[in-house]
């Protein structure tokens, strides 16, 4: 089995490219990634659109999820679609990321094909699945056909320039999953490196209580470059980043920005542009999934967006946000 590459390679992998800053994405007509990736809902004219409204912003960075589900009825579909938005974001300068699982289920359910539940209105992600799903996660049986899907997907883009990088596994352990979700996140990264990508692998960091240690090693284990989320103020990102940097690899932030949480573009992006670390920012443009509304146990505060930059119209939201990350992107008219 391929070794993870060595913290020079990583750096020298990372010194080529042009600092990453983007966006997680998800079209504002989908509720789910099942949403976005099957067939029947596949919406490029969306797509076309907000990827415009991104790139004008000098956003060079995408994260996607993908789901299980739609590989495991379709690949060979799912694989031409996944070339077609690679094809749209590359048009507007944009690389993309993919996550393959995710343990992150605010529905509560395993995912399905077909129609999906309609959002609960005042609520964020209700309709939000895993991928693949806490039953096929737990189920050992399942993972011969999982590693397939690894396999194939990213043996199928591994030499893509297109893809900036391999995001395997979205918060594994959440939902009260914990080390339950650990074996398979071991051999989701040595399924994709027996792929043989030419892109790094990752996998972040998102929860850094003590229970979490025995995922968080690994995750620094197999990582070629190291990835993190945040929603803490900015002092609790300079903590992360300080205990990563002893590790002497590449960091990419790939969620921060909740209003409600003091992480806001302001106080966080000039600061991970002058570290050089990576910023991928929740979301872009606020439509089915509601992340304008906050997490389940958070109360909103005088209406304020929790994530999102864009009404689904194209009007931002706070037009200032939008000149710091201009001025930061070096699209506006200076640069932090």
């Amino acid at each position: 089995m391929p070794a993870p590459w060595t913290p020079e390679q990583a750096r020298a992998w990372y010194e080529r490219r042009a600092w990453p800053c983007g966006f997680n994405y998800l079209p504002s007509t989908a509720v789910n990634s099942t949403e976005f990736w099957q067939a029947e809902t596949f919406d490029l004219p969306t797509i076309e659109r907000e990827l415009t409204w991104g790139a004008e912003l000098g956003f060079n960075s995408a994260r996607v999820f993908l789901p299980f589900i739609v590989w495991r009825h379709d690949a060979a579909g799912l694989k031409a679609r996944i070339d077609i938005f690679l094809r749209t974001a590359h048009a507007h300068k944009i690389a993309t990321s993919f996550c393959l699982f995710d343990d992150c289920a605010f529905s509560k359910k395993d995912p399905w094909l077909g129609k999906q539940d309609e959002p609960v209105p005042g609520k964020m992600a209700t309709s939000w699945t895993a991928s693949p799903g806490h039953t096929l996660v737990n189920d050992r049986a399942a993972w011969t056909e999982m590693e397939r899907y690894v396999r194939d997907v990213v043996g199928a883009f591994a030499q893509d320039e297109r893809v900036l990088l391999w995001d395997l596994y979205n918060e594994p352990g959440n939902e009260g999953q914990g080390d339950r979700s650990l074996a398979l996140v071991k051999h989701t990264f040595d399924w994709a490196r027996a792929a043989g990508p030419s892109q790094p692998l990752t996998s972040g960091l998102w929860n850094y209580s003590l229970e979490f240690h025995a995922l968080n090693q690994a995750l620094l284990d197999a990582s070629d470059v190291l990835s993190f989320h945040s929603y803490a103020p900015l002092d609790g990102v300079r903590e992360i980043v300080a205990r990563l940097k002893t590790h002497g690899r590449p960091i990419v932030c790939t969620e921060y920005m909740a209003r409600l949480c003091n992480s806001r573009f302001a106080t966080h992006l000039p600061y991970l542009k002058a570290e050089r670390i990576g910023a991928i920012h929740w979301g872009l443009v606020n439509g089915r999934m509601q992340t304008n509304f906050p997490w389940p146990n958070l109360k909103p505060a005088n209406d304020e967006w929790f994530h999102d930059i864009f009404h689904a119209a194209g009007r931002p939201y706070k037009p200032d946000e939008i000149e710091v990350i201009r001025a930061c992107t070096g699209a506006g008219s200076g640069c932090v």
